[in-house]
Parts: C-alpha cells; structure tokens; sequence
C-alpha cells in the first residue's frame, strides 16, 4: 500500500513556527520515501464543534488551519517527489473559475504531483461566514467540478448548469497531468455520492470502524464502475489503519504497519496516518516519518 501523512495538530507541533515547521516536514516527507503529503481545509471555525459527523471533533475552534492550495503551493517548491493532496478540500466554499485556476496552477508548479480530495463540509457557520447558503452545497460541489474539467479540456470553454454558467472562456495555464488532476472524494456512500464517484473519481476515503463497511463499500463501488464502464480496478481507496498503541499510550508503528495487508485485502490502496495521532512532539516528526517510509518500501 501507498503511505499518506496528513499534516494535522499544527498548534501542538509547531506553536509559532507554523510556516518553518510546514515546509520542513514537507522536505522530510520526501527525504523519507513517503507517497503523499495531506492538507486538510477550514476556512473559519465556528463554536459548534460538537455537529462534527464523524464522532469527537479532535481540535479546538481556535486551532490554525493554514489554506490548503496554498500550503500545498509552498510545498510544491520544497520538495521532489512526493504527491501533494487535499483531504479534504470543501469545494463548494470556492467559486468554480478561481477553484479551476488555482488547482491547475498548483498541478503546474507541482510538476503533475497534485490530488485533489474533496468534500462538501458540515459547519453552517462556515458557509453563512463566506455568505453562501449550507443547503445545495453538494450540488453546487457537483457543478464547479464539472465547470473545472470544461476549464481543463476546452479552449475555449463554455458551461452551463443551474449554479454556474460561463461561455468561451480560455483559462490557462491547464493541468500537467495527461488524464487530469485525480478527484478523491471524502464521503459516506449513499446512493448519490456512489453516483458522484463514478462520475469523477478516482478515488474515495471512506471514515469507517470496520474492514467489513469497507469491504462492502469497496464491492459497492468497483460494481458500480464496472457498470458504467470504468475499470473497477482503477479505484483508489485511501484509509486509516487503527493505530497499535505500547503501554504508555505511544504509537506501535512496527505493529500498526503489520495490519496494512488485511487493509489492502480489504479493498484499501492508501494507508492514511494523522501525524498528530502518532507524535507528540515536533522532535519525534523525523523519525516516524523515516519509519513510515521504510514501511512503505
């Protein structure tokens, strides 16, 4: 499997060296063998924490959440080899041409190393921040995309759909990569988003507790492609191994990486590590990355 780090915890790890202390571990990421690189995204934070979906939100309102397309930019120029991703990005708090633009820029500078991971987001209080309506949000999601690959491919490009509508537009620089930049979505499978899948992704990063959801999701979907026509074997599937844990509460890395082939037998591509859950402490970044990409190799 593929080894993927997500940059989280930024207060703990790097106090008030945030920009020094993202582009070194960046730089060590790729030093260390590792294949991805994860920002995630807010553009604000309100106080309902508590109506994160996903279980305890693990932040506090007050912590930093750098703007991910440009992090990644910024990271682009400080490495080589390692891809550079969004996990998610919440695509329906950008306008379709500015999302266009910047992620083709990023893929540029990036040489072809960009994926993009996207979601529709679950604070309120953030869309009604960037005076934009919660409700509608995956459909406008669904359009930007769509008005994002006519940006790519067409030139010039026309778009019309109910949220977003442009006629001969040329926007360039495009995207490097030969088949486009690789749309992961971050969402629960219903029969919408298994729709939205096949439509555009490459692949989907599923928040489950257990191997057999992620069996059936992984069957859901691969059958689901086959009948659209697209190579099932083509999906990528990132997810989060469940950390082994020592005495003292550190992280057993050596056992958790054992646990990677039932993954994969499973249906997983991409193993996902939050960095914050593994260290705590900026001083023990190097070595787990180091260990990390010695796992992956």
């Amino acid at each position: 499997m593929k080894i993927s780090v997500i940059i989280s915890g930024l207060s703990m790890l790097y106090g008030n060296d945030l920009g020094r202390g993202l582009l070194e571990t960046a730089q060590l990421a790729d030093d260390a063998g590792i294949d991805q690189l994860v920002m995630t995204d807010h553009l604000a934070m309100g106080p309902r924490v508590e109506k994160y979906p996903y279980g305890k939100f693990p932040f506090p309102p007050e912590e930093p959440w750098p703007e991910p397309l440009t992090t990644l930019a910024a990271m682009a120029g400080a490495t080589q080899r390692v891809r550079l991703g969004t996990g998610i990005l919440i695509a329906p708090l950008r306008p379709a041409l500015l999302l266009a633009k910047t992620l083709a820029t990023l893929d540029v500078l990036s040489q072809g190393r960009l994926d993009l991971g996207v979601g529709t987001g679950w604070q309120a209080e953030e869309f009604a921040g960037a005076g934009l309506p919660f409700e509608g949000r995956g459909s406008r999601m669904d359009d930007a995309l769509r008005a994002c690959r006519a940006l790519w491919r067409d030139a010039p490009a026309s778009f019309s759909s109910p949220t977003v509508s442009f006629e001969e537009l040329w926007c360039f620089p495009r995207p490097v990569q030969p088949d486009g930049i690789p749309i992961w979505f971050g969402l629960r499978l219903n029969p919408k988003n298994v729709a939205r899948i096949v439509e555009f992704g490459a692949g989907w990063m599923p928040l489950l507790d257990r191997d057999e959801e992620l069996w059936s999701g992984v069957e859901r979907l691969r059958t689901a492609f086959r009948e659209a026509g697209r190579d099932p074997d083509s999906l990528g599937v990132r997810v989060t191994p469940e950390l082994a844990r020592d005495a003292t509460g550190r992280i057993d890395l050596d056992r958790t990486l054992d646990a990677l082939p039932k993954l994969e037998e499973a249906g997983g591509s991409v193993a996902s590590f939050a960095l914050a859950a593994c260290v705590r402490s900026r001083a023990e970044i190097p070595a787990f990355l180091e260990r990390l990409g010695r796992g992956a190799n």
